[in-house]
């Protein structure tokens, strides 16, 4: 059911990072400091230097809207996710798809998706799920294959090692534009052009230099992602027993295809 097809979406998110942030060898240089003057590097310093920025954070909030192309529709999620596996947010699948609630705290994992994508992802016997569940979320462990895929997505770690993993992914053309802002913060803009997409990532030109903005046009694509919150906790708060209902258990009560 969900677990699949919503890990993919997120995976496919996770590659817009990774074409944001993987711009050549790690240098390793470490995170600029305010007065670094980062807008007066190379293209290339600079890109070393966000990833690694965001190779080191431990929590981070990301929102991502757009179509990523190949008949896609429009996506939109907004997750905060840490190292240590916890995430909130949700995941709306676009164009009347319906969207899903997702909650993870350790081996835990909760997900409540609305009508529409029971009527949408599920059609023979999502009726039977939305009727039984009334608008609690389903709860499983993260090891639920059913659920791993969620799992999964919903990690800081699994989106920091595909950056790291594509380190050394380095076709195309690198270019610097002058500095600017975004959203009233100084950042400066990276664009690589790449399989007939244009990717700009803004590093943030003051402090350390996050990736604070990653888009991707051309191609059938037109999407962005936002990237914030470096640090902050994931917010703590779990769905109440009365409002949970165990997978296991559901499945136990319908035939319906998961």
């Amino acid at each position: 059911m969900t677990g699949r097809q919503n890990g993919t979406r997120r995976a496919a998110w996770a590659a817009v990072v990774v074409l944001g942030l993987t711009c050549g060898s790690v240098l390793g240089g470490g995170a600029a400091r305010a007065d670094d003057g980062i807008d007066k590097l190379s293209a290339q310093q600079i890109a070393d230097r966000s990833r690694d920025a965001l190779l080191s954070v431990r929590s981070v909030r990301l929102t991502a809207r757009g179509d990523l192309g190949g008949g896609s529709p429009p996506t939109t999620l907004r997750l905060a996710l840490d190292r240590d596996g916890n995430c909130n947010g949700s995941v709306d699948l676009g164009r009347g798809q319906g969207s899903v609630r997702i909650v993870k705290r350790g081996d835990a994992v909760w997900v409540r998706p609305d009508a529409d994508f029971w009527k949408s992802q599920v059609p023979n016997g999502g009726s039977a799920f939305a009727a039984i569940l009334q608008g609690r979320y389903m709860k499983g462990s993260a090891s639920d294959p059913r659920l791993r895929g969620l799992a999964a997505g919903c990690d800081l770690d699994t989106f920091q090692k595909l950056v790291s993993d594509n380190a050394n992914n380095d076709r195309g053309t690198l270019n610097k534009a002058g500095k600017t802002t975004l959203d009233g913060a100084p950042v400066v803009p990276l664009t690589r052009m790449r399989d007939g997409r244009t990717t700009t990532t803004y590093v943030a030109a003051t402090g350390k230099p996050y990736p604070l903005r990653i888009t991707l046009r051309g191609d059938g694509a037109d999407a962005d992602v936002n990237l914030s919150a470096f640090g902050k906790p994931v917010p703590t708060t779990t769905p109440p027993p009365d409002q949970t209902y165990d997978i296991s258990a559901l499945l136990g009560r319908t035939s319906a295809p998961v």
